[in-house]
């Protein structure tokens, strides 16, 4: 299912490699103003921006902007291996903030910040090339 690529999708490239060089370099020199919980947002918005990037080239949108949509949508364009639906679901329990009145956010832990790296770049190797060419 592709459509009329949307404009602007390189922006959204852009944003999403920057939130991501900024989280692994952050983490690298183990910056303090940096908490875990800073990292899984950082790495939340860059897999957000790389998947709205592909989904706009491909003149597609995500319903929502969880990452369980985005999986969702990016699962209408590419077939995801068991392992990254997998990751996805991990990164997406994290935070549970759409009903106000029912939330739930878990705190990070440092090893969970090295996951979240890591599927920041499982993302990064599944999506640029296709965003290249």
């Amino acid at each position: 299912m592709i459509g009329v690529e949307i404009d602007d999708w390189e922006i959204y490239r852009r944003d999403g490699e920057q939130f991501m060089g900024v989280a692994k370099n952050a983490w690298k020199q183990r910056k303090k103003a940096f908490s875990p919980e800073t990292l899984y947002n950082l790495v939340c918005m860059g897999i957000e921006k790389l998947v709205m990037a592909f989904l706009m080239k491909n003149g597609d949108l995500a319903d929502n902007h969880t990452i369980g949509d985005l999986r969702v949508a990016l699962s209408r364009h590419l077939l995801l291996s068991g392992d990254l639906i997998e990751k996805l679901n991990y990164l997406d329990s994290f935070q549970e903030i759409c009903d106000v009145d029912a939330y739930t956010i878990q705190i990070p832990t440092d090893e969970d910040v090295e996951r979240f790296l890591g599927i920041g770049d499982d993302i990064h190797n599944l999506l640029v090339p296709r965003l290249a060419g």
